[in-house]
């Protein structure tokens, strides 16, 4: 993704969220006809203490020297969450230094050992684009990482372009709306990084879905919440979750899974993980 890239999302991240707000929330009249839903860019510049001219500039990608304040006046008029509003100074400011082609990401070894060790929860390590890097047997048990090839082993992917996801998903919407707004915050995130790039383009171009929700400009850190997955030997699993970043690898995050003990879901990844370790044998 490169700085063309950057330019055209920080005005289309603006737009959408101007459009979400109406004149009356911010003590603005409603009256007069509008062209577009939600406020104009006029009123954004004038309720953040900026020229129009400015405000314009940064919505075109211009304003790379804005500074803190601003931002933050902005994001304050448009009512963006603590999330967006740290997108939002990724995006309209972004690094110009490009990064070298990046090595294949390796897990460490003691990263796997820790993965291994937890015996009752699905593990699993996600780089920087949303690929499956590692797992434990009973992650792999659950969502079967091993039997697909390395291209493969990638969330978004598995989403959008695995027809049997939308089997494994009981709430397959809900997951791919958290797919897209967690991948948008990478992409913001890691812009010069061509393969998130090329990542945004193939789903674009073979899934509707993915259209659709990208361009709703949602951004969200999945750092916890609650999945449900219909497993074809276990039945219907609720699936708690927590994600931990790695100090030693901060683009590397850590996926458990992590079901009350005692829970029809921890029974039943219990009887997975005999089924998968006697297979196996």
């Amino acid at each position: 993704m490169d700085g063309d890239w950057t330019e055209a999302e920080v005005g289309d991240f603006l737009r959408s969220r101007r459009a979400r707000i109406r004149p009356e929330e911010v003590g603005l009249p409603a009256h007069g006809r509008r062209r577009v839903p939600g406020l104009r860019r006029e009123e954004v510049a004038q309720l953040a203490g900026v020229s129009v001219d400015y405000y314009i500039r940064l919505e075109q990608g211009r304003g790379t020297s804005v500074s803190d304040a601003v931002l933050d006046a902005v994001a304050r008029v448009l009512r963006l969450d603590e999330t967006e509003h740290a997108y939002l100074r990724t995006v309209a400011r972004p690094g110009r230094q490009r990064r070298k082609p990046a090595a294949a990401p390796r897990v460490r070894p003691g990263v796997q050992i820790l993965l291994d060790g937890m015996e009752h929860n699905p593990a699993f390590v996600l780089g920087r684009s949303m690929d499956v890097l590692a797992w434990n047997a009973l992650g792999d048990a659950v969502s079967g990482f091993g039997r697909l090839a390395p291209a493969e082993r990638n969330v978004p992917r598995l989403v959008f372009l695995d027809p049997a996801s939308r089997e494994l998903y009981p709430e397959w919407t809900a997951v791919a709306a958290q797919t897209v707004a967690q991948l948008r915050l990478l992409a913001g995130r890691y812009a010069d990084d061509p393969g998130l790039c090329a990542l945004v383009g193939e789903l674009t171009m073979k899934s509707e879905d993915f259209r659709r929700l990208w361009t709703d400009h949602e951004v969200r850190e999945c750092a916890f919440g609650v999945k449900k997955v219909r497993h074809p030997v276990a039945g219907l699993l609720t699936l708690p979750y927590e994600t931990l970043t790695i100090p030693a690898d901060p683009e590397q995050t850590i996926v458990v899974y992590t079901p009350e003990p005692g829970s029809e879901t921890a029974e039943r990844l219990a009887l997975l993980g005999s089924w998968a370790s006697s297979t196996a044998r």
